[in-house]
């Protein structure tokens, strides 16, 4: 959400986000002499603020918690001191929506990709077969994250089929309900002004896998060949990091945009609430089951398992679901003791049931 006033559209701050918001947030820290700026680069331990004096390179040393979602981060609001040599980002402001995934480590952290995003642009390409699923996960962090998500179906000029194009969009549509889905083509302009219209308000971070063309995608954007591009393998369509940081630049159209590397791995951090909207159709539907814990496996009067049967309801879609669901607990479970009990529980519960029903059988084979 943003303000605006006369004063806070005026600062030179305003086209990169700056409102009446983040002014009343910073006062405390005018009040202090320091100096608010947007972060618009992160590189090991140090990041590029951009000031109303320009842009300034600044130290984080005074924001290094061992939280590693609470680290600066591309798209935070900092307080940067006026001068000195280091300066230093004294503190940031708190974030308005912040995307968060699971690193890749055993030790189950959450990594921050970008702060105070009103837009999540997921890149997916046409280049290679669909992953539906790899779409779902983006979309369950985008809705967690608080950002609206925008799927944008990349390299669109390689499918010159109209109607071949359309089912693919419509393939993307029944996975992402209630988010727009947008073909688009660097190479010929297709749906390029549509996507600069939409992220035209507010700040955009720039999501895909390798190769789903998001470099190329950011320079259309811009209007020119600022971010580097390389090509992807005809092999399997898959590309190398071009981006290695994660960069914020102001849009000629207006807004901004965070250009992120390719993203290889999508894990959940708690993100129970974006898995619950990606999947919006079955929890409506679960509603409408005879038990308010139906699992909809086997259980009698379960609505989700009728709407398989009537083939209003993909399986694919259900097996998906619980994949998220299951996955997301786990990821819950090693930081918080209540989950683990819970988890545990509901094993020996189904321990029992399963014993259960094998005796039942046992003895009425006998």
């Amino acid at each position: 959400m943003s303000f605006s006033s006369p004063q806070a559209a005026s600062h030179p701050l305003a086209p990169y986000g700056w409102d009446e918001g983040w002014e009343a947030e910073f006062s405390p820290y005018a009040e202090q002499g320091l100096l608010p700026g947007r972060v618009v680069r992160v590189d090991r331990g140090q990041c590029d603020v951009l000031t109303a004096d320009g842009l300034v390179r600044a130290d984080t040393a005074f924001v290094t918690p061992h939280d590693p979602l609470r680290v600066v981060c591309t798209g935070d609001w900092g307080a940067v001191d006026r001068d000195g040599d280091p300066r230093f980002v004294r503190t940031y402001l708190p974030r308005r929506t912040a995307f968060v995934r699971s690193t890749s480590s055993n030790r189950s952290e959450g990594q921050i990709l970008a702060a105070n995003v009103d837009h999540a642009i997921i890149a997916v390409s046409l280049a290679v077969e669909l992953d539906l699923g790899r779409i779902e996960r983006f979309l369950a962090l985008a809705w967690e994250s608080g950002a609206q998500p925008l799927v944008v179906l990349t390299k669109a000029d390689l499918v010159p089929d109209v109607t071949g194009l359309s089912y693919l969009v419509q393939d993307v549509e029944t996975t992402a309900p209630g988010v727009q889905v947008l073909p688009v083509s660097s190479a010929t302009g297709e749906g390029v002004g549509v996507l600069a219209a939409v992220v035209s308000g507010g700040t955009s971070v720039l999501l895909g896998a390798s190769g789903a063309g998001k470099s190329t995608l950011a320079n259309a954007l811009l209007g020119e060949d600022v971010m580097d591009v390389q090509a992807t393998r005809d092999v399997d369509g898959k590309g190398r990091h071009t981006t290695t940081t994660r960069n914020l630049l102001a849009l000629p159209g207006g807004g901004v945009l965070i250009d992120t590397p390719g993203l290889r791995g999508v894990g959940l951090w708690d993100a129970e609430a974006g898995v619950g909207q990606v999947f919006s159709e079955i929890e409506e539907l679960a509603e409408g089951c005879r038990f308010h814990d139906c699992a909809h496996d086997a259980e009698p009067g379960c609505a989700v398992l009728a709407a398989i049967e009537d083939g209003s309801l993909p399986e694919r879609r259900l097996e998906s679901y619980r994949k998220l669901l299951r996955e997301n607990q786990r990821i819950v479970a090693k930081t918080d003791a209540r989950v683990r009990a819970e988890i545990l529980r509901d094993w020996k519960q189904k321990g029992a049931e399963g014993r259960a029903a094998m005796q039942a059988k046992r003895g009425r084979v006998r």
